[in-house]
């Protein structure tokens, strides 16, 4: 006879707040199906606060290596930074299976809201000389043409110079705030 056993757990409770320098928040996507094209956002913010997980990055720290790139980013062709200045996350669940984490929410880019499902790791809680520590690392794949950002260009020999798939990074090291 054998027994299975899961080794569910809680969320840790609490208010872990964002230890931004030791954070990170990334996306990916495929340039003329070739090659991976990636960057960041500098400004962004996060908190987990009994089991709800929420951020918000401002859409103007975007990185990437071409000013001119960056200026059409900001444009209306995809992120419109002028009228939706941020883009947001809000969980609905956070389900934790020992190391592994799932996260149900709603992302919010250009004022369109659409559920997406996060998945990584958790790493802690630990306690250490800055005090109480959580890492989690979360990815997630959108279709950017669901929130408005449809812009693309045909290339000569067929297809396009940008994948619709996206790729969502965040790797998040919270902090137990004083009670």
């Amino acid at each position: 006879m054998s027994t299975i056993t899961t080794t569910e757990q809680t969320t840790p409770t609490g208010t872990w707040t964002l230890d931004r320098t030791h954070s990170s928040v990334a996306y990916s996507v495929r340039h003329s199906g070739v090659s991976l094209f990636r960057g960041g956002l500098t400004d962004f913010e996060a908190a987990l606060e009994d089991g709800r997980l929420e951020g918000s990055a401002g859409v103007a720290s975007i990185t990437v290596q071409d000013e001119n790139l960056e200026g059409h980013l900001l444009s209306p062709d995809f992120f419109d930074a002028e009228r939706f200045p941020r883009v947001s996350f809000a969980s609905t669940v956070v389900r934790r299976d020992g190391d592994e984490v799932t996260v149900d929410g709603e992302l919010e880019i250009r004022g369109v809201k659409q559920p997406v499902t996060l998945t990584g790791s958790i790493a802690g809680p630990v306690t250490g000389p800055a005090g109480d520590r959580l890492g989690l690392h979360l990815e997630t794949r959108i279709d950017r043409t669901a929130f408005g950002m449809a812009w693309n260009m045909e290339l000569p020999g067929g297809g396009s110079i940008l994948e619709n798939e996206v790729t969502l990074t965040a790797d998040l090291e919270l902090a137990k705030a004083e009670a």
